[in-house]
Formats: C-alpha cells, sequence, structure tokens
C-alpha cells in the first residue's frame, strides 16, 4: 500500500524528483549494495524524502551503476528527474555523463544534472589540511593511541581523570583515519580532561617511554587552536548533511563563509603551512562560478531574503577571491559581476518560460493558472487594437518572475521557513512558486544514501548473512516508508473523498459517539 501510494507520486510528471545515490559493500555478506534515495516537494509545499531503491550491484563500474539506476527509475515511472547527488568519485562522472543521455527533457542537456556532495567536498579540503604534520597533534594522537590501547591503561586514565577532579564527563575518542571529524573529536576530547595526562603518566611508567612525553600546555594551546580552526567545517557538514528540510538556497552562502574562513587563517602563522593546499582544493570546487551548477545561483534568486542583491556580492566575492595577481581593478570586478547576474537572471527567465509553456492554462486549479491573463471583449476592435498595440502596461506572464525579483528582499529571521514563504505567496506567483518548489528539493549531499547503509548494518548482521537481496530491500525501504519521521503523502483527491461521502460521515460521527458513551459506562 505504502509503495502503491509512493508510486502515484513518484510517476506523475509534475513532481519533480531529486535523486542521491551510493554503494556499499556489506561487510557480511561480501555483496555490494547500491541505494537510491528519492527527494521531492509535494504540492502542499512538504518535502520528503524515501528510499526507493536497494540492491545488488555487480561492480562499482559506471555502466553496472547507470543499469541500475535506470531500472529503478523506470520502475518507478519517474518522468521529471532534475538532478542527482553524488560524491566526487570518478566512477560516479562517468555514470551522469552516460545516463543524462538516457534522460530526455533535462535542463541544457543535463549540463547541471550532477550536483556534488558539498559534505564530501569539505572532507577532502579539511584533509589536505591535516595531511601535514603537527608536532603538538601528533604528540597528542601517539599519546591517545597509547592509552587506548588496554583496558587496563583506559582504567588507569579514568582514575587519574578522578585524582585531577577533571569534571568533564567526556572520555578519549579514538580516531578513524578515512574520516577527519574523527580527527577533530579526538582533539576536543582529550583538551576537556588535559589535566588527567599529567597524573596518568605518574601512574603508567611505560607511558612516557613510549609517546616520548607527556602532552603539556603548549601542546594543548595549540590543540585549542585547531579546535576552532576546523570547528568551521564541523558546524558545515552538520548543516549540510541535513535532508529533511530544503538547504540547497543556502549553498553560495555557506562555500563562501568556508573561503572567508580560510582567507582569515592564510596568514596564521599557526595554519599558513596547511591553508594553501586546502585553498587549492577549494578552488578546484567552487573557485570558479562558471564551474558550478546554474540551479545553485537559481536558488539564490529564489531565496527571498537573497534575490540579486545577494546574488551580485556572491559573484563579486569570487571574483576578487580569483583575482590573486591583481590584474582585474575593482571597477571591473563590480562589472563583471554585475554582467554575471544578469546573465544568470536571463537563464531563469529562459527555465521559468519552460514552466510557462508546460502550465496549463486551461486548468481548474486557479493556482497554476496566471493571474496576469486578462481577458477582453473579442468584439470590441478599438479596445483589442488598444491592448495589443503596446500602449498598455504589459501584463504577460513573463512578468511573473520579474515582479518577484523587483521587490525588496525580505528580512532576516532566524525562524524564516522559505517552503512556508513561497506556500503563503502561491496565490501572487504561481509559475515561480512552482518553479522554486521543484528547485529547492535539490540535495547537496548524499548524506541520506549514506545513512541508509547505517540501517543496512543493522538489518544484514552476522546471524542474518542467508537474507536474500529482496527480502533486505523490503525491509529497508518499508522501514524508512513507515518510520515515523517521514512525513505521510496526503492524497488530496482521496481526502475529499472521504469528506464528500455522507454515508461515511455519519460512521464516523457514530463510532466518536459509541466511544464516549463506553468510556462513560467504564468511568473514563
Amino acid at each position: 500500500m505504502e509503495r502503491q501510494k509512493l508510486y502515484k507520486h513518484l510517476s506523475n510528471p509534475k513532481t519533480a524528483i531529486h535523486l542521491t545515490t551510493d554503494t556499499w559493500t556489506s561487510s557480511c555478506q561480501k555483496i555490494n549494495y547500491m541505494v537510491v534515495t528519492a527527494h521531492f516537494i509535494t504540492e502542499d509545499f512538504v518535502m520528503h524524502k524515501r528510499v526507493v531503491n536497494f540492491r545488488e550491484v555487480d561492480t562499482h563500474k559506471a555502466e553496472d551503476m547507470v543499469r541500475e539506476l535506470l531500472i529503478c527509475i523506470n520502475e518507478w515511472g519517474m518522468k521529471n528527474v532534475m538532478t542527482m547527488t553524488v560524491d566526487n568519485a570518478k566512477t560516479n562522472d562517468a555514470a551522469i555523463n552516460i545516463i543524462v543521455k538516457e534522460l530526455p527533457g533535462i535542463y541544457e542537456n543535463g549540463k547541471h544534472f550532477h550536483i556534488r556532495c558539498m559534505a564530501h567536498i569539505i572532507n577532502l579540503v579539511v584533509k589536505m589540511g591535516l595531511k601535514h604534520e603537527v608536532y603538538h597533534v601528533k604528540n597528542l594522537q601517539d599519546a591517545v593511541k597509547h592509552i587506548r590501547a588496554s583496558p587496563q591503561r583506559i582504567k588507569t586514565f579514568k582514575q587519574a581523570m578522578k585524582d585531577a577532579a577533571v569534571e568533564s564527563q567526556r572520555f578519549l575518542c579514538g580516531e578513524t583515519p578515512t574520516r577527519w571529524n574523527s580527527t577533530f573529536e579526538l582533539l576536543r576530547s582529550a583538551y576537556d580532561v588535559k589535566d588527567a595526562f599529567l597524573e596518568y603518566s605518574h601512574q603508567d611508567p611505560m607511558f612516557q617511554k613510549t609517546v616520548g612525553r607527556v602532552p603539556s600546555h603548549s601542546d594543548f594551546e595549540m590543540i585549542k587552536k585547531m579546535m576552532e580552526f576546523l570547528e568551521k567545517f564541523k558546524k558545515k557538514t552538520e548543516k549540510v548533511s541535513c535532508s529533511t528540510k530544503p538547504i540547497f538556497h543556502t549553498y553560495t552562502r555557506e562555500i563562501l563563509d568556508i573561503e572567508q574562513h580560510l582567507r582569515k587563517h592564510e596568514t596564521n602563522p599557526d595554519f599558513m603551512f596547511m591553508v594553501p593546499d586546502m585553498k587549492d582544493k577549494y578552488d578546484k570546487y567552487w573557485g570558479d562560478y562558471d564551474t558550478i551548477s546554474d540551479y545553485v545561483f537559481f536558488a539564490t534568486l529564489l531565496d527571498p531574503q537573497c534575490k540579486s542583491k545577494f546574488m551580485k556580492v556572491v559573484f563579486t566575492q569570487m571574483l576578487k577571491a580569483k583575482n590573486k595577481d591583481k590584474k582585474m581593478s575593482a571597477d571591473e570586478i563590480e562589472s563583471k559581476a554585475r554582467a554575471k547576474v544578469i546573465d544568470i537572471k536571463c537563464k531563469l527567465d529562459k527555465f521559468f518560460k519552460t514552466y510557462l509553456e508546460r502550465s496549463n492554462m486551461t486548468s481548474s486549479s486557479q493556482q497554476e493558472t496566471p493571474e496576469e491573463v486578462v481577458n477582453f471583449d473579442d468584439e470590441n476592435e478599438f479596445f483589442g487594437s488598444y491592448m495589443t498595440s503596446g500602449s498598455f502596461p504589459s501584463t504577460s506572464s513573463e512578468s511573473q518572475l520579474q515582479r518577484y525579483l523587483n521587490e525588496d528582499p525580505i528580512g532576516f529571521d532566524k525562524g524564516y521557513d522559505i517552503l512556508t514563504w513561497w506556500k503563503n505567496n502561491a496565490v501572487r506567483f504561481p509559475i515561480v512558486a512552482r518553479m522554486a518548489r521543484d528547485i529547492l528539493g535539490m540535495q547537496i549531499s548524499t548524506i541520506a544514501s549514506e545513512s541508509t547503509f547505517s540501517n543496512g548494518r543493522r538489518v544484514i548482521t552476522d546471524y542474518r548473512t542467508n537474507l536474500s537481496v529482496v527480502i533486505v530491500e523490503a525491509l529497508i525501504c518499508t522501514q524508512d516508508w513507515l518510520r515515523k519521521s517521514s512525513l505521510p503523502i496526503y492524497d488530496y483527491d482521496e481526502v475529499h473523498d472521504v469528506l464528500a461521502d455522507d454515508e461515511l460521515a455519519i460512521d464516523i460521527v457514530d463510532a466518536i459517539h459509541n466511544l464516549k458513551l463506553t468510556g462513560k459506562r467504564s468511568g473514563n
């Protein structure tokens, strides 16, 4: 039943679908799985995320991935797949290049179909910095590794924490080589219990011989600076990992905040050896606005808090960051930024016209009927010639987008919900609202797919290695569809039918009346 309900929405040509996908190998079964999650915003401006595929894939090669993706798209009857978000593996790039050829009607022939995972790029940027060995950090890493090597040492360190009157409830975190944030957690947990290290060295005679020296005050001063530097990237990773609400419109402001953070520390003696490599990796993906998807800039324009005014600031900042050799003057940067804003607005207008063409002007839905259409008496030739001569101010549907962009941006509010704003203003800008609904559902990370693998590890255990891939998919998908965190997808036609059914309404009233009588008899 849940599958049929979901199929009805995914197969609707009006539903813009954004896919995220990733692959994972089960350590228990030694089987390669590929997950596909679908993200979309319904007509009531509610965002949904559903796992639609969790199947075996022969290899991680592009051809095998494309085959499974196309099977998934066809089985669900998806007719309007707008984007796909993947990490930066080369096989994913190859897979995207193949799949766009199989999906007709994509914006600019799929040039902007591929959305790169922001969380993965942040991970690459930070790892470029951490590849440089920091003396103070290395000393602390060795100390933590020594303590966590045996249960007896852990017990001794916990006693040292008590003896040193450490109030923190944290304990030393381990480190995972492939996850930079584990390094951050190690530094933070060690800093919170820094007073216990000296006490521990008195109780473990092998500690100083193995590590070399006890982490000192100077070490923890540097650790504190390193934590403050990495804190920005940790918060950004957590923010872009959200898949339950739209955050695509924040893309430009987030990447420019990272650029500003790197620029702020590039002259800092403590980090100047790290930042250049991090900046190079940043520039590879975000340094040139021509390499960023048009959808990113469309989403910024469709954010009522930003619009063209903020868009100009974005391009100005990107050009300033790119102008390292000072070849461009301030006036040239200003002129180029202004020209780029005009270019993006023209592209958005062209994209808007595709929605205008697809919209059904005779639709019974008042919300989708452009309010600018003016009907006049065709028999009055004089008045008709006046309306079509150009003397009368233009009220064509094309001006709907321009009217929205010409309005002043709304004030900043921390409690602001972009979907609520568009829902409330859909009557004024019906077609623009529909376009915004489709664009704002795009994903900037693959966390939604990766988190499904965590659930996969709980389903496929050492005691369930004989589960077939069909049953695994059924368990994982059905659990995702039914869990409480998933918002129900209401079918408004069915709800209307229920409300219009007089006999059913009488049955409901009678049932409520009987429940009240039963409650009174039982004393409740």
